[in-house]
């Protein structure tokens, strides 16, 4: 015996085979059925080890700009030893939307630091961190001849291979 299926809360009338009998799915069911064919039922490939990876790299590599800028003593990016420790607002250390992340660091006078960022991270690994305070400056930093600089530390953008 076969069963159709048939949308009545729709307003479609149920016809049903000779062979087979009318059983109509809620809609709600249906729904769900969509959205989880649709989304891909699956691990994301945004993980808090790709974003910590990430973030420390680009963070680093922007240190060392920064300070070059600001005539500081020259140092590398791996010189500035930058660790993240990255999780979800929602919970789970996985998947896109919003991050945050500590990063502990050392300056280019060799003293250390720990700053907070917020970030946004999107489907495609893409992600805007903003720094949760003033504890590196503002938007702007005064600069050795006391020019206003932009400060690349404030807020920046990066991302990281999800395949």
């Amino acid at each position: 015996m076969g069963i159709e299926l048939c949308l009545r809360a729709a307003g479609h009338r149920c016809v049903a085979n000779r062979a087979q009998a009318a059983f109509p799915i809620p809609v709600w069911v249906l729904t769900i059925l969509l959205a989880a064919t649709v989304s891909g039922c699956g691990k994301s490939p945004i993980t808090s080890a790709r974003v910590e990876a990430s973030l420390e790299t680009t963070f680093a590599n922007l240190v060392e700009l920064q300070a070059s800028r600001l005539r500081l003593p020259l140092m590398g990016a791996p010189e500035f030893a930058v660790t993240a420790i990255c999780h979800r607002l929602s919970g789970s250390d996985a998947g896109s939307g919003e991050w945050t992340c500590a990063l502990v660091w050392r300056g280019p006078k060799r003293e250390m630091f720990r700053d907070t960022y917020d970030l946004f991270v999107g489907t495609d690994g893409c992600y805007t961190a903003t720094v949760d305070g003033e504890t590196i400056g503002g938007p702007t930093v005064k600069g050795p001849d006391g020019a206003s600089v932009k400060n690349l530390l404030y807020k920046f953008e990066g991302c990281f291979d999800t395949t």
